[in-house]
């Protein structure tokens, strides 16, 4: 990171072990997003009493490029602090897990989905894997195993009433609001034609594109 870690007690006395712990996950914060800016960790008691327990906080914000600010934070009733605030500590940290996945998720298609001059790689090879002629949409696999919604209109040339499951298109992959999308989809070829043997398009199909579902 390029600012130290920031470890902050409120209401609370500072602890050695709670500290290491968080030293611990922080780092394996890094591991999903090299890049990070900073981090900073608090960890709070309200100053209030209840009979069930007191409530405990464990707050954990992460600083990315472009001024990208992420947010993650856990709150329980606490008897023994002791026990307790390990697992607490814990959950805020695997939220802040999945949101600095989703956020590598979004960079990544957005990074793949930028204009390519004469140097950069072929957009990435799929499958028809299910079509819907009649409402304009369908599904294609990627050779990881991915499925990517398209639309009828994210087909170049006009060329969606010549697809059928099987087909091989390029694509441009896209995070949309409901999950991974396809544009500029472009068919390579049909089930059954292709390139020669020393054609760059001659690749094996994904396991499982002719499944229909």
């Amino acid at each position: 990171m390029q600012v130290p870690l920031e470890i902050t007690y409120h209401h609370l006395d500072r602890s050695e072990w709670l500290d290491d712990y968080v030293k611990s996950r922080v780092a394996k914060l890094e591991q999903f997003s090299p890049d990070m800016v900073s981090c900073r960790v608090t960890i709070e008691q309200a100053q209030h009493q209840h009979r069930t327990g007191n409530p405990h906080r464990a707050l954990v914000e992460v600083s990315l490029p472009a001024k990208r600010e992420l947010v993650a934070e856990k709150t329980e009733r606490v008897t023994d602090p002791q026990v307790q605030l390990r697992p607490i500590l814990r959950h805020a940290f695997e939220a802040m897990e999945k949101q600095l996945k989703k956020e590598n998720g979004k960079r990544s298609n957005k990074t793949q989905a930028q204009p390519r001059n004469g140097d950069d790689p072929l957009p990435p090879i799929a499958t028809v894997v299910r079509i819907f002629e009649g409402d304009g949409y369908g599904f294609i696999k990627s050779l990881s195993g991915e499925e990517f919604y398209f639309h009828k209109n994210a087909v170049l040339h006009d060329d969606f009433e010549r697809l059928t499951v099987g087909t091989r298109v390029r694509f441009e992959p896209e995070e949309g609001e409901e999950g991974l999308q396809a544009s500029t989809v472009q068919i390579v070829d049909k089930p059954g034609v292709g390139g020669s043997e020393n054609d760059d398009d001659a690749i094996d199909m994904p396991a499982g594109w002719e499944t229909r579902h």
